[in-house]
């Protein structure tokens, strides 16, 4: 009877082909970080801010010192034009001229007292600069202030002979112009350059991102999809797509000949092997010789289709498939045979996107290998337990032995074509192909294979192919 077992699947964290449910299997293996488009337009991007923000601190430096200077000469100028009306005017004239100037230009004259309290005008920079090169222009007596008397405003002090008098102005000479408006010129060149910055990586990841999917095509084995443009402009790039359009054509006519070299093989092989056999069962009288003779040629056949199994080209129709029917029909010869037991623990309605005699083929050779090399050295019973669970757009299939297992280093070889593992899982004769034509069937299914040795000894199989949520 069959001996029921609780199924572990092993962790996905040892199987880096399964743990993924995002990547493709057989896909080529990708670094997390940005695409080509994001890294270019970020560079692009943080260049066109550098040197944008080295043109803004060039600007504002040149403006500084230009308007530091230009309202310092205004300042200068208002003084001494005031002086001069104030020295040559009578002193009844020089009230009216005084109120002329206030109402006109918005200027007033008082007289400073000793006993006047101000504050230095030096709140900025700006202010500094321009404090500076009035003392320069006007005399060293000259008083740049903030407030005078805690009345604040733009006071210059100044001298006339011997009378000194303060001249309070608009705080309007020390604001930059045109802050608003450089705001909205920075604004709109910042987002015309990162823009610009867009369209330009997009240009420049266009043929590579063409390339890379050409790429992936070839490496699927579908070559007339993985052409490129052999007109572009661009030079370089026009190389490389004539190149590679040259590589792919190759390939394809490496492929092709190779299909037909091996049916060749297959006819002309197997119709001396016919005829062999034929001559065997009227010839060889011996029963036993005459049965191992057929046996070796039975073998030699199967080699042969084996190879033929390996090298086919075409991919298969993925229809959706009911898993426990393909595993039912591929265990039931295995039912009245002594030395397997199997163990079933399948979901209910688990269906995946496979072909269905492909996926019998599958399994029937992964169950034939457990049969074989999984047997226990105590019993000489192979027990085998097959289980498949749902995850996401996954389901996970695992068909276990509890042999000996292989040796750890050994485990990437064993999808290797011809690759002979050790004798104790190798005691019958084959072509070395049988694990290779199922990992490459089930890349070709979209799906992954692994193969690895359970905690409690044996190896296990690990499948994934895509789950099919409705039909």
């Amino acid at each position: 009877m069959a001996q029921t077992q609780v199924i572990e699947f092993s962790d996905t964290n040892s199987h880096p082909e399964l743990a993924s449910e995002d990547s493709n299997p057989g896909e080529i293996d990708s670094h997390p970080g940005l695409n080509l488009f994001w890294r270019t337009f970020f560079l692009i991007s943080a260049l066109l801010l550098t040197s944008m923000a080295a043109w803004q601190q060039t600007l504002n430096a040149i403006e500084f010192e230009a308007r530091a200077l230009e309202t310092a000469e205004e300042l200068a100028s208002q003084v001494n034009l005031s002086r001069m009306a104030l020295i040559y005017s009578d002193s009844i004239t020089r009230v009216s001229l005084l109120k002329a100037i206030r109402d006109n230009e918005g200027l007033e004259f008082l007289p400073r007292e000793p006993s006047d309290r101000f504050k230095p005008y030096s709140t900025d920079a700006m202010g500094k600069r321009v404090s500076t090169e009035l003392v320069a222009r006007l005399g060293s007596g000259t008083v740049v202030a903030s407030s005078v008397n805690d009345k604040p405003g733009l006071w210059i002090g100044f001298r006339i002979a011997d009378d000194d008098y303060w001249l309070l102005t608009s705080e309007e000479h020390f604001r930059s112009a045109g802050t608003g408006i450089w705001g909205i010129w920075l604004a709109a060149a910042v987002g015309l350059s990162l823009l610009g910055a867009a369209l330009i990586a997009r240009l420049i990841n266009r043929p590579l991102k063409q390339l890379s999917f050409a790429a992936s095509r070839v490496r699927e084995g579908d070559f007339d999809a993985s052409r490129l443009d052999e007109n572009v402009h661009t030079g370089e790039i026009r190389e490389v797509n004539i190149g590679f359009n040259r590589m792919a054509q190759r390939l394809a006519k490496v492929e092709q000949d190779r299909a037909v070299m091996l049916a060749g093989i297959s006819h002309d092989l197997r119709t001396p092997l016919a005829r062999l056999r034929l001559e065997t069962e009227m010839s060889v009288a011996d029963l036993d010789a005459r049965a191992h003779m057929a046996a070796d040629i039975a073998q030699l056949d199967a080699i042969i289709g084996k190879f033929l199994d390996y090298a086919r080209p075409e991919k298969e129709k993925l229809l959706p498939v009911v898993l426990a029917d393909v595993v039912q029909a591929c265990i039931y010869s295995y039912k009245d045979q002594d030395d397997v037991r199997i163990n079933l623990q399948l979901e209910d309605n688990l269906l995946v996107l496979a072909d269905e005699v492909e996926l019998g083929r599958i399994v029937s050779n992964l169950l034939e290998n457990a049969r074989r090399y999984g047997k226990s050295t105590d019993t000489g019973i192979a027990r085998i337990q097959i289980a498949a669970i749902s995850r996401d757009k996954w389901v996970l299939i695992k068909i276990r032995d509890h042999g000996i297992g292989v040796a750890a280093e050994q485990l990437n070889n064993l999808t290797q074509p011809f690759y002979r593992g050790e004798a104790a899982r190798t005691a019958a004769n084959g072509a070395g192909l049988g694990l290779a034509i199922v990992d490459k069937t089930v890349q070709r299914m979209g799906g992954g294979f692994s193969l690895t040795n359970a905690n409690s000894g044996g190896l296990s199989a690990n499948i994934r192919l895509p789950r099919v949520t409705s039909v």
